[in-house]
């Protein structure tokens, strides 16, 4: 008996471009579903096993065991999906797929649909006011999204040149307010480049605000619901699995939301006022992050410890 499994492979994408760098595909393997191949003498032992089976057993014990035949190679296959996501906040253990095997019982069944809130927030509005002009439509589809800690994209999964832009501009930032924000290791992730309010208003994770990550260029963040409406209509993200309140707030704020990985400087530039909204959020701050390809200053060895 010959076990085999249907495979999606996702490569990044490439931005096109005479000053744009391309890096070498960073694959991310997902097995859609599990087949069994009966070979000839596969198929003959697999008979006589069952003639046998009934013979020597119950005929329901016979049928329980065929029912649960196949459920060591779904949760294998299942276990391998988890591993090549890659790390992130849960350890790449067979104990912590067992974490988020059950985690995912209770995960959102729709994340594209806004959070609602019953209780008084503050602040009272988002950054944008509610307004609907401030972002515009993402074009094309929606990427292919998979896992919960990690959660991360599998396709349209950015431009290398944009992501290190990206980190730049979130760094020199923090060079610029340095009372207000710092950058740090996720407190979600325990890994990758994050920005922090040093004073936040709304509880999150330290008060981090936002999280990149190395692996597809995807971003986590903390919006006021206000302006996570509008993320989730236009296109540019969607809800965590585990952000709906209540007990799952001990995992993730019900405020968290992934936000796709910039495929060009159009998208970096409505990434960076997503970013400010949820600096707004958590902060309380209002501020602007500048595009910049060069640091404002050398940051010794953190970014290098903080890739992921």
């Amino acid at each position: 008996m010959d076990i085999a499994s249907s495979t999606t492979t996702t490569a990044q994408v490439i931005c096109q471009g005479p000053d744009m760098p391309s890096d070498p595909p960073m694959l991310m393997n997902q097995h859609s579903v599990v087949q069994i191949t009966l070979t000839g003498p596969a198929l003959v032992s697999t008979i006589l096993a069952i003639i046998i089976s009934i013979q020597v057993l119950q005929p329901s014990l016979t049928c329980t065991l065929l029912a649960l035949a196949p459920l060591p190679f779904i949760i294998y296959n299942d276990y391998e999906n988890f591993l090549n996501l890659g790390p992130g906040g849960t350890p790449s253990t067979f104990l912590g797929y067992l974490k988020i095997a059950y985690l995912r019982l209770f995960a959102l069944s729709d994340p594209y649909t806004p959070a609602t809130f019953s209780e008084k927030i503050y602040p009272v509005t988002g950054y944008y006011q509610r307004a609907h002009t401030w972002l515009p439509e993402r074009i094309g589809p929606r990427p292919k999204i998979a896992g919960i800690a990690p959660q991360r994209q599998l396709d349209q999964q950015g431009c290398p040149k944009m992501h290190q832009i990206l980190r730049t501009s979130l760094e020199n930032l923090a060079v610029r307010h340095p009372n207000f924000f710092r950058v740090d290791i996720s407190c979600f992730e325990k890994k990758g480049l994050a920005l922090f309010a040093r004073d936040p208003i709304n509880p999150t994770c330290r008060g981090e605000i936002c999280h990149v990550h190395h692996s597809d260029r995807s971003m986590h963040m903390n919006l006021h619901p206000d302006d996570a409406k509008v993320v989730l209509e236009k296109g540019w993200g969607e809800r965590h699995p585990l952000a709906r309140g209540g007990w799952m707030k001990a995992y993730v704020p019900r405020e968290f939301i992934m936000v796709y990985a910039p495929r060009d400087r159009r998208e970096l530039d409505v990434v960076c006022r997503i970013i400010e909204a949820a600096g707004f959020w958590v902060s309380g701050e209002r501020f602007e992050v500048k595009v910049e390809k060069e640091p404002l200053l050398e940051r010794h060895a953190e970014p290098k410890a903080i890739e992921s």
